[in-house]
């Protein structure tokens, strides 16, 4: 065989060499190091989901609100942006799986929908009641005092068979001047319009305990609350940082024959982790709503919580009476 016809057939040998390897190489899957988390497994090593770990071993308790889609429904905000301190209309929608609009919910605590706003400092919040229309568009007014990032929550359960609750959470901008302020410090005590609610209890993360409010005015208990949205209070918790929405139960409702009407209001919570949180206690008297403010610090460990609140003197701390819908 002459030099010419050898190298010929070496390249041609070669070639049909890398041409086994290639074929062997597409044939086989390829060697993934680790299956990638899933949406759920993310939640779960944060401490956000159901089951999950929460810091310090604790298993986490369910928060809400950190997603704008969860369970096939998406929270869809129509004025992304308002003014501060101006009237606004808010308006939104809930969205099922093929983009059509929710036009049928389950009444929980007096209420299809529960449509909650709270500056990302958590010095305002607004607990407000909007009219659903016959295309499932929701609307409300409300003005809110200060600047800057706000969160908005949809707090409901679908009406279809076997629904669970859903908080889903979008974001709102309040145009103007932005002055974040520092998380107030946590007291036992808050002050509104002349009221005194102390707060008995501690957060623990991935653990259920019971909060006791008590409702006194010029030093005497109160004990002729009103019920509202179901209760003689309505408790909603927010986790300072990322504003995880926490559910909250009432013990007891009126007319069971064991719950009194005050001067203490009693409910069970449980913290998803951590940290700090701010609790906004409603409370209905004299036929207005009132909120009491309270920061609440729940350590790692498992040790008890430090308890408490600001008193409001900002009239921006507190839920005003257009804000309740009133």
């Amino acid at each position: 065989m002459n030099t010419g016809l050898k190298i010929t057939a070496f390249a041609a040998a070669i070639a049909a060499t890398f041409g086994t390897a290639y074929g062997v190489g597409t044939s086989i899957d390829p060697v993934v190091a680790k299956k990638p988390p899933t949406a759920h497994d993310e939640h779960a090593e944060a401490g956000e989901g159901a089951g999950g770990k929460a810091a310090g071993g604790h298993e986490s308790a369910p928060a809400g609100g950190l997603q704008i889609s969860e369970g096939g429904y998406t929270l869809a905000l129509d004025t992304p942006r308002v003014a501060a301190g101006t009237s606004s209309v808010l308006s939104f929608s809930v969205k099922d799986e093929s983009g059509r609009k929710v036009t049928a919910y389950q009444r929980e605590h007096g209420k299809e929908l529960h449509f909650i706003v709270a500056s990302r400092d958590l010095t305002v919040y607004r607990h407000l009641h909007p009219t659903r229309a016959a295309d499932g568009t929701w609307s409300v007014r409300a003005e809110l005092p200060a600047a800057g990032g706000y969160r908005t929550f949809a707090d409901f359960k679908p009406a279809k068979k076997g629904a669970t609750g859903v908080t889903l959470g979008a974001d709102l901008a309040v145009s103007g001047k932005a002055e974040p302020a520092a998380l107030p410090p946590a007291r036992a005590t808050a002050e509104v319009d002349g009221y005194r609610v102390s707060l008995d209890g501690t957060l623990a993360p991935g653990k259920a305990n019971e909060l006791k409010l008590t409702v006194t005015k010029d030093g005497k208990p109160v004990t002729n609350l009103q019920p509202y949205l179901g209760a003689y209070g309505h408790l909603v918790a927010l986790r300072a940082g990322d504003l995880a929405y926490l559910h909250v139960h009432p013990n007891g409702e009126p007319g069971d024959g064991a719950t009194e009407p005050g001067p203490e209001v009693s409910f069970t919570a449980t913290a998803p982790s951590p940290g700090a949180y701010r609790l906004f206690l409603d409370f209905q008297h004299e036929g207005e709503v009132r909120t009491a403010a309270f920061t609440v610090d729940v350590p790692a460990g498992g040790a008890d919580a430090t308890t408490g609140a600001k008193p409001s003197a900002e009239p921006g701390e507190t839920a005003e009476a257009d804000g309740h819908g009133h």
